[in-house]
């Protein structure tokens, strides 16, 4: 029987107003009254998920969890206990964030509380009005102000893909720094500690929980789910999800985020 279900948020739990079906909502209840956990795992910080754990009755709840940060934090639901941080220095992220400047990308940089976005054009507005006014934006390319915060990752922002691709092989090309580097939303190109992932995050999760990894279902839709798919017992691919993810999965749903695909998949192969 499985006891854990690690999901990604956006594009997979979530539809794309950013709302959680009645359908998942009445499945996910359902598997947590039979003892099952239910572990949102995202790349969005912890403090922009609270709504989302409202929503499935799981916030400030003990002995619950959540994986942030695409696995760069940890944390207990109760007080949002941090359990386990990794993130990156600040003179890593600000070689970034130069970098950033230089290739005119919006970009995002992220303590343990809080988001800051520089050069935060429309689009991106339109993206996160449903998600979340929890954010901070600079109106000036500087960071240095955040010289002595712990920082989790930072990401760049442009729906041009293949632009972020040639970004992507600039910085393993040119930049000694070992960084784990994903995609998201189809719209990011994430960077976090090299090792940093939400597979190596959940297996973390799971070791203090005692559950096996053969007791868990990972569920996703994009290249930054990939390690959670893959390091699953039962890896599942939301129909939606990009092609390079479903490559890794045991499963591919016959819905979308959509059409209730959380729900699909707790029918399926739990009650």
């Amino acid at each position: 029987m499985y006891k854990l279900i690690a999901s990604d948020l956006d594009e997979t739990l979530l539809d794309d107003h950013k709302q959680i079906s009645t359908k998942s909502l009445d499945a996910i209840h359902k598997a947590r009254e039979l003892g099952i956990k239910f572990v949102p795992s995202t790349g969005r910080g912890v403090t922009l998920v609270q709504n989302v754990l409202r929503n499935l009755g799981l916030y400030d709840a003990a002995e619950e969890y959540v994986i942030s940060f695409n696995g760069g934090m940890i944390t207990e639901n109760k007080q949002n206990k941090v359990i386990d941080f990794n993130g990156l220095p600040f003179d890593i992220i600000h070689t970034l964030f130069r970098l950033g400047i230089k290739k005119n990308v919006g970009i995002q940089v992220y303590t343990k509380t809080d988001v800051y976005i520089y050069r935060f054009n429309n689009d991106e507005r339109n993206y996160l009005k449903n998600l979340t006014d929890s954010y901070i934006e600079l109106k000036e390319p500087d960071i240095s102000f955040l010289k002595e915060e712990p920082l989790v990752k930072i990401l760049f922002q442009n729906t041009n893909i293949p632009y972020l691709q040639t970004i992507r092989d600039e910085v393993l090309t040119f930049l000694d720094i070992p960084l784990s580097i994903t995609y998201s939303s189809n719209r990011y190109l994430e960077f976090n500690q090299f090792g940093v992932d939400k597979g190596s995050a959940l297996l973390k999760l799971a070791n203090l929980l005692n559950i096996d990894r053969k007791e868990i279902i990972g569920i996703g839709d994009n290249h930054n789910d990939i390690s959670l798919i893959s390091s699953a017992g039962l890896g599942i691919c939301v129909n939606n999800a990009a092609a390079d993810a479903k490559e890794h999965a045991d499963y591919i749903c016959q819905a979308t985020n959509n059409e209730s695909a959380i729900a699909e998949v707790i029918e399926k192969y739990v009650l």
